[in-house]
């Protein structure tokens, strides 16, 4: 009798195919990349906590303070600890520090500067007045700490 698979192609045995079925793979693969895709926004990498430096060996006398708080309140002002504290001026947006700032450091060119800012301020506002102070030409630019 003749075998049942053979009669339907002419006589001839059937061969198996020894190839791998990449299929379900490429399936696993899809849910892993969609799985990932969504699982990556929901890491914060803004929870960092920063240190607090110590105080410098030797803090200058007299500098440039600039003082940053929340919702766009900016203060200027020259500090001296020989006289004690001047009168701050309040500059009401970031052209008008980069104003007053560029005044202070006219009249006195070889004071460096101090940014003092609040913890809630956005960190891009503290780094855009460094590049501004840099551009004005004043190098000695530092950042106040606890």
């Amino acid at each position: 009798m003749p075998n049942p698979s053979s009669s339907l192609r002419g006589g001839r045995t059937r061969k198996f195919k020894s190839e791998i079925n990449v299929v379900p793979y490429i399936d696993v693969m899809l849910v892993l990349l969609v799985i990932f895709m969504v699982a990556a926004p929901l890491t914060s990498p803004n929870m960092i906590d920063l240190p607090t430096a110590g105080k410098s060996v030797l803090p200058p006398t007299e500098y440039i303070e600039i003082t940053l708080e929340p919702e766009m309140k900016s203060m200027i002002g020259i500090v001296a600890q020989k006289s004690g504290a001047g009168k701050p001026e309040t500059a009401d947006n970031s052209r008008d520090l980069m104003t007053k700032l560029n005044a202070l450091h006219r009249k006195n060119p070889e004071l460096p500067v101090m940014i003092s800012a609040d913890k809630k301020i956005n960190y891009g506002e503290v780094i855009q007045t460094i590049s501004e102070a840099k551009k004005l030409g004043i190098d000695r630019v530092g950042l106040a700490t606890r």
